[in-house]
């Protein structure tokens, strides 16, 4: 079957798609891609503090995608995972959107699944003073940060953090993470 892109651009276009990257995530990819979502968001007129807030969650969760990977690349899923990655910038009624997704090992779904649901509870003054908890916990050696990210997302965020899981099978998930700005 031939791809056919004007079909693929009439389903973005349908949901306000205005920027998409699919592929393995690397250190380059992101930043090329983070000049091109400013410089594309400069000239949608978007406020500055809009485009701060855009690019702000677009870097996390690309980071959020290329750490996932670098961290299970050993690991009988970690070619499955490298490739799965992607990432859209949008706009709709409600504001701007960044979604992205990936494969996941379902041992790690639970963990992630429960800390986003008990953020989906916390109030602007709640996600303050969690993510001022959360700055003064040490790192735990061979972890890839101090789990700020998340909590950033909900802090920028116009409404609580949207997510899905999709069962692949019975070892993996597609998780999907979409943040209004």
């Amino acid at each position: 079957m031939e791809l056919n892109l004007l079909e693929l651009q009439k389903v973005l276009q349908s949901y306000g798609v205005l920027i998409n990257f699919s592929g393995r995530f690397t250190q380059a990819v992101i930043e090329e891609l983070g000049d091109a979502v400013q410089k594309y968001l400069e000239t949608e007129a978007a406020s500055k503090n809009n485009t701060f807030n855009v690019f702000s969650v677009f870097i996390e969760q690309t980071q959020n995608i290329k750490n996932y990977e670098t961290q299970k690349a050993s690991s009988l899923l970690g070619e499955r995972i490298a490739n799965s990655g992607i990432v859209a910038i949008g706009k709709s009624e409600a504001g701007y959107f960044v979604s992205s997704g990936n494969v996941i090992d379902n041992m790690d779904l639970g963990a992630l699944a429960m800390r986003l649901d008990e953020m989906a509870n916390l109030d602007k003054a709640a996600l303050k003073k969690l993510y001022k908890e959360q700055m003064k916990k040490v790192i735990t050696p061979g972890s890839t940060g101090a789990g700020l990210g998340l909590i950033d997302m909900a802090r920028r965020a116009s409404r609580p953090l949207d997510y899905s899981i999709v069962k692949l099978d019975e070892s993996t998930s597609f998780f999907t993470l979409k943040v209004y700005v």
